[in-house]
């Protein structure tokens, strides 16, 4: 990095991020920002690391898809309230000078502003924090990266040390194309200066745009000296301008976490084969096996073990528990009644399905093609094979045997179902909500009950068997 970086700043940082354009190459009716990364959109990635920058305000600037950019903005939870959003609009769009053209109005005088693109969405805050600390409040700061092949970008000429200019690929000259430092589209620069100098702007190039670049030779013309703090991990600078440009990032974001969580001391079957689509937090001792989705908010406490192929999301596992392969956990919204939550010790899968408002205690067991939903099992509940828990309060200790149900809608209405502790309830019944089976009760296989049963009671509710000797069956 060139120019001075250790002055202070003290000044109010303010962030701006370019979200107008189309797209083309997603080849995709969504505005090219709203598509997904780990989870999140591109340009939710870019709000979060403004947040992080603990930024005054953040500007976007939309043009294609607006309406759809700024609804998904607004309604997202990770920015809502923790810092003042703002959007302009840019219609038509004439380039990268006129879309920062547009946040004159909003920006005030005293503030740094660092400009970022809305496709662009693994830049690190402590990245832009170095860049801010360039900046220092007088200089322009820009961000820049050495590629081999530097085509299509701009290349950052300077006479010695000191940045002169940013040339576009269509109007750099054979000798400046050789150039392999690129400016990366990021900046931080004095927002009083800026303002002056986006009001000089012309289109008169090659592409007859508005070239947010030629600010460099207005600062230079000026005397404001033009740093450039170079970093070496591209992926900080990666746009997404394509659905393999997409994809590539996305591996790069996912080997980038399986890294730090295995430095965190995660075992991970196979690196390559985790998504993480929200957070993961894990305690010691924790394993993870293959083509594991984790989405939302979760937590894995001390020794917890996951098998191959489960997807997990918004759900608390407790130390010890284990989650057998091909196990689908599904909580609702992180800190919600509905978050799913699973006790220490407890077995879950494989083939087993937890729905929103699962609550399960230490040592319950959820087996095979299991599906709880909106229930909760005290410790040592089991439910093994083939049945269905919705809406039920069950007791400790409590055996719900196979192809059981919980009858919990009646068209119109939930109700619940309440086992008490020490219940054993044979297989292949029916238990019509609402109804209460007492602690200790013993339901014989097959009944159908829609009556509230005693405690310690054995309930046999079916038909009488009866067997017709020598029948015949029906023949053509």
């Amino acid at each position: 990095m060139t120019g001075n970086s250790s002055n202070t700043n003290t000044s109010p940082v303010d962030v701006v991020i370019m979200a107008a354009g189309k797209g083309t190459r997603m080849k995709s009716k969504l505005p090219k920002v709203l598509h997904q990364l780990a989870g999140r959109t591109l340009v939710q990635h870019v709000v979060d690391t403004a947040t992080a920058l603990s930024a005054r305000q953040v500007t976007v600037i939309t043009g294609h898809g607006a309406d759809e950019v700024e609804n998904a903005l607004n309604t997202s939870t990770s920015c809502s309230g923790q810092l003042v959003l703002n959007f302009v609009r840019q219609e038509p769009q004439l380039g990268t000078g006129h879309a920062v053209q547009q946040t004159v109005p909003v920006l005030r005088d005293d503030g740094i502003v660092v400009v970022l693109s809305g496709d662009v969405p693994l830049t690190q805050a402590d990245t832009l924090q170095q860049l801010i600390a360039a900046c220092a409040g007088n200089q322009l700061a820009l961000l820049t990266i050495d590629f081999a092949d530097p085509s299509g970008y701009g290349r950052i000429v300077r006479v010695g040390d000191a940045v002169q200019a940013i040339v576009e690929q269509k109007d750099a000259t054979n000798e400046q194309r050789r150039i392999t430092e690129v400016y990366s589209g990021i900046m931080a620069v004095p927002a009083a200066q800026l303002k002056t100098w986006l009001a000089r702007l012309d289109n008169k190039n090659a592409q007859g745009e508005y070239y947010l670049t030629d600010i460099v030779k207005f600062a230079v013309a000026d005397g404001v000296p033009v740093v450039a703090h170079k970093i070496a991990d591209a992926c900080q600078v990666a746009g997404v301008n394509s659905p393999v440009q997409l994809a590539e990032l996305e591996r790069a974001y996912q080997h980038r976490l399986a890294r730090q969580l295995m430095e965190q001391g995660v075992r991970l079957a196979d690196p390559a084969r985790l998504d993480v689509r929200g957070s993961l937090q894990c305690a010691q001792d924790v394993s993870i096996d293959v083509n594991c989705v984790f989405e939302g908010q979760v937590t894995l406490g001390e020794g917890v073990r996951v098998g191959a192929n489960c997807v997990i999301s918004n759900a608390t596992i407790a130390a010890g528990a284990v989650i057998h392969p091909f196990t689908h956990i599904e909580g609702g919204k992180p800190g919600s009644k509905d978050a799913v939550e699973v006790g220490a010790g407890a077995l879950i899968g494989p083939f087993a399905r937890l729905r929103p408002g699962t609550k399960l205690g230490a040592e319950v067991h959820i087996g095979n093609f299991v599906e709880v939903k909106n229930s909760t099992l005290a410790k040592g509940a089991k439910a093994n094979h083939l049945a269905y828990l919705g809406d039920a309060t069950v007791g400790e200790r409590v055996n719900y045997g196979a192809g059981s149900i919980t009858a919990n809608y009646d068209g119109a209405f939930k109700h619940r179902t309440i086992i008490e502790a020490d219940v054993h309830i044979g297989s292949n019944c029916v238990l019509i909500a609402p109804v209460t089976i007492g602690a200790g009760g013993t339901v014989g296989g097959g009944s159908t009950l829609t009556k509230d049963t005693a405690p310690l009671a054995l309930t046999v509710a079916r038909g009488r068997q009866i067997s017709i000797p020598n029948w015949k069956r029906p023949s053509k």
